[in-house]
């Protein structure tokens, strides 16, 4: 059985608490502000703080409140083997939705480290294209790209947040496919768990046991990682969409995207806004 005791602040205890609430049960002691049992392990909370995670993988749920800036040596000694996915593109009007998950043991921290390995969201689109390929050839990974056609076909019947759950599980399982998973697997959370499980209700196969986690991209370098993955999978996909149509698009949704819009329908017609856009978005102009 291993044993990690932390010592949180009031807010860390109080989301530590928040995420596995439905798993509190009864403690007689007096200094014991909450108890928590969920699989494989005990998660004791006592009135100063203190946090013990007794268990079989008390590393697991322990994990996400470690030290949030340790040190490099530090670093390598509360690393444990993890998933992580990340999902870009879903707040681009024009583009795909590109999901990606992939596999960080402790040998590869060094490197990662090394290359600055971080949010996407925190890097250049310069640096992303220069460092995507060497994730990509190093780390065991899965990627899925789901193309403006599909997407505006598949969102008739599913909202965004249903579309990402289906694709983040179904990375994982093609990643499980390929090679063992963790038993850590984390999310960038988008949902809470049980609405994710629950968009999941009707899949064949669903990857439990999920740890999902607000912020993860600066917590867990497999999401960071995936971050990036997804990131140079959809600037791919960009460049390429930018040279079939001979066209400039703006990313995001502001009001240079309704330009776009409208100089793309006076050049292809608003039939074919489907094949470049997500229709769903305010910014799509009533057919005239």
């Amino acid at each position: 059985m291993n044993t990690i005791t932390l010592n949180l602040s009031s807010a860390h205890a109080e989301k530590l608490y928040e995420a596995f609430k439905e798993y509190q049960v009864d403690s007689p002691n007096q200094y014991v502000r909450y108890m928590l049992k969920p699989e494989n392990c005990t998660i004791t909370c006592y009135t100063s703080n203190k946090v013990v995670f007794q268990g079989n993988d008390a590393e697991i749920y322990a994990a996400a409140f470690q030290d949030k800036n340790p040190s490099e040596s530090q670093r390598k000694d509360i690393f444990i083997d993890h998933a992580g996915s990340d999902e870009v593109g879903t707040g681009d009007y024009f583009g795909p939705v590109v999901v990606a998950a992939c596999i960080v043991t402790k040998k590869d921290l060094p490197w990662l480290q090394k290359e600055n390995i971080t949010d996407s969201k925190k890097l250049t689109d310069e640096y992303i294209m220069k460092i995507g390929p060497q994730l990509t050839a190093k780390l065991p990974y899965s990627l899925l790209i789901l193309n403006n056609d599909k997407y505006n076909i598949v969102h008739q019947s599913n909202n965004l947040n249903a579309i990402k759950a289906k694709l983040h599980n179904q990375a994982y399982i093609n990643l499980s496919k390929k090679f063992k998973l963790p038993k850590l697997i984390v999310i960038d959370q988008f949902a809470p768990a049980a609405t994710y499980y629950r968009y999941l209700a009707y899949e064949p196969n669903v990857i439990g046991n999920i740890h999902f986690d607000t912020k993860a991209e600066s917590k867990y370098l497999a999401v960071a990682a995936a971050s990036i993955i997804a990131r140079y999978a959809f600037l791919v996909k960009w460049e390429q969409m930018e040279q079939k149509y001979a066209f400039a698009f703006h990313k995001g949704a502001s009001s240079l995207v309704d330009d776009d819009i409208q100089k793309f329908i006076d050049k292809y017609g608003f039939e074919r806004l489907h094949e470049v856009a997500k229709l769903h978005f305010k910014n799509t102009p009533s057919k005239k």
